[in-house]
């Protein structure tokens, strides 16, 4: 995407310098659309983000309520406990539960947030890589 970045903006540089010493010649069709595809590619990152957002704040959600239910579950199993034994090891399964579905968890959102990004930069790196594979045969 970078390479490609740079071949289009070398290109419509050019163009624009072309332009300012030959305004009959500037080519007004290239020149518009550095601003409409950006404009389009953006708004289609920006669509991915709010989508993963969205996505990721559900299960996030969904997993705090399951984990009040679980902690609630603990208490529940540490107060009615008969002994002292009873309400550690009742409190151990809950500790041992949590930081395993933690880890997890976290995993999870990193796989999540990786795929954002990817999802986020597609349609910024296709708009840049297609005009720079136009500006060439130009």
């Amino acid at each position: 995407m970078l390479s490609a970045s740079a071949e289009v903006i070398a290109a419509r540089t050019t163009l624009m310098v072309h332009g300012l010493t030959d305004p009959a010649g500037q080519d007004r069709v290239e020149l518009s659309l550095m601003s409409s595809e950006k404009t389009e590619a953006l708004s289609a990152s920006a669509a991915a983000l709010a989508a993963s957002a969205g996505t990721v704040g559900k299960r996030l959600g969904q997993a705090a309520l399951d984990e009040g239910a679980r902690a609630l579950q603990a208490a529940t199993e540490i107060a009615g406990a008969r002994t002292p034994a009873e309400a550690a090891q009742a409190q151990f399964r809950y500790a041992l539960g949590w930081w395993s579905r933690a880890a997890g968890q976290a995993l999870t959102l990193n796989a999540e947030l990786t795929q954002a990004q990817t999802d986020a930069l597609t349609p910024i790196h296709k708009t840049a890589v297609a005009n720079a594979k136009r500006l060439r045969k130009s």
